[in-house]
């Protein structure tokens, strides 16, 4: 045993209550990820003996997290309101920051996924989102939204529907990708008049639309401070809290619009989250734990003593939901089939949470 691990031990025996002190161990292959705004660590939980195995820096103003598909890096945005432009990337496995991310103008990176291969970001001072590929290791899209505020994002599997909430905007904007440019009939040349052919010195043929197509936005009013939202798990819905209201908008994504808002009683809600059977939605106003039944669209519990105040996660088989509870400094552990808090992780601060598997 070297010195320094020795080290460490006597400090773990005589020392255990010190805040922040963990002796790493091995990432397990299904890891609860947790970001200490306090702390600046992300933190990796092992979901059944709900211990804290690593704390790994991840830069300032830790807010958001999500993992790659493989499991094995953590990306984190770095918000500040703002101020900073970067992602964090972290390895899961080694448990050692991989580095930055400069995104350059695109300053206030918030809300985070992860789709086809890419981390899909929001950044909220240049109202726009963009995708980063870690392969090229490139910001390879970015696209406006015009919307004050650009909070969180949810991207469909095949990455050709985008959906947004704009906290100040009171809104919510709906992207759906297109094969051509927008505002043209299919097949026709670049700026030509679909009768007449294409114009003097183009070459004749259709022209393509931009690499990839382009998007066309809806932008949907909902009510105040909208931020915290989920799809539900067929893809048909968007639920979404509304925090300066307290209610919680339903749209239906087809049509893109609300077609219900709900008398939530959640003012200050900015996080809400679907159970992986779509029955339930749990919603985070800070006072309390509120769940809904997504189906008669009813409360059907409260938990006072839960004041969830950030992220919500769910544990992919549907036992339980973890909740960022940041003011008490822990992430509360939620029985799903009871509805009740059978658990605590001491985490300083926490606000993004995230799972992670390694196949």
């Amino acid at each position: 045993m070297s010195l320094h691990l020795f080290r460490l031990l006597l400090f773990a025996t005589f020392f255990p209550g010190v805040p922040g002190f963990v002796l790493a161990q091995a990432t397990p292959s299904a890891a609860l990820l947790a970001l200490s705004k306090q702390d600046h660590t992300l933190a990796i939980i092992d979901p059944t003996s709900l211990q804290v195995l690593a704390r790994i820096p991840v830069g300032d103003d830790p807010h958001e997290v999500v993992a790659s598909a493989d499991g094995r890096v953590a990306y984190v945005s770095n918000y500040g309101f703002g101020r900073f432009h970067t992602l964090t990337a972290i390895d899961l496995v080694s448990q050692k920051q991989k580095g930055e991310i400069d995104l350059g103008a695109l300053r206030g990176p918030h809300g985070l996924d992860f789709v086809q291969g890419k981390v899909w970001f929001t950044a909220e001072a240049a109202k726009a989102i963009g995708s980063y590929d870690p392969a090229t290791e490139k910001i390879d899209w970015i696209m406006g939204t015009g919307q004050n505020r650009t909070h969180m994002i949810y991207v469909f599997p095949d990455a050709k529907r985008v959906v947004t909430t704009n906290v100040n905007a009171a809104t919510v904007t709906i992207l759906e990708k297109t094969e051509g440019p927008a505002g043209m009939p299919p097949g026709s040349p670049l700026g030509a008049d679909p009768q007449s052919g294409p114009p003097p010195g183009m070459p004749p043929g259709p022209m393509p639309g931009p690499p990839g197509g382009d998007w066309n936005e809806t932008v949907i009013p909902v009510g105040r401070g909208s931020e915290g939202f989920d799809i539900s798990p067929d893809g048909n819905e968007a639920w979404v809290a509304n925090a300066g209201d307290g209610t919680i908008s339903v749209i239906d994504i087809a049509q893109k619009k609300v077609t219900a808002t709900l008398a939530a009683n959640a003012r200050g809600a900015n996080r809400l989250k679907f159970t992986p059977d779509g029955k339930l939605v749990l919603v985070t106003p800070g006072s309390a734990l509120v769940i809904f039944d997504s189906a008669t669209q009813k409360e059907v519990k409260r938990l006072p003593k839960v004041h969830g105040s950030g992220g919500i996660q769910m544990q992919p088989d549907g036992a339980r939901a973890y909740v960022a509870c940041g003011r008490d400094g822990y992430v509360a552990v939620i029985d799903l089939k009871t509805m009740e808090m059978v658990g605590k992780i001491d985490v300083g601060g926490p606000d993004g949470l995230a799972w992670a598997v390694r196949p």
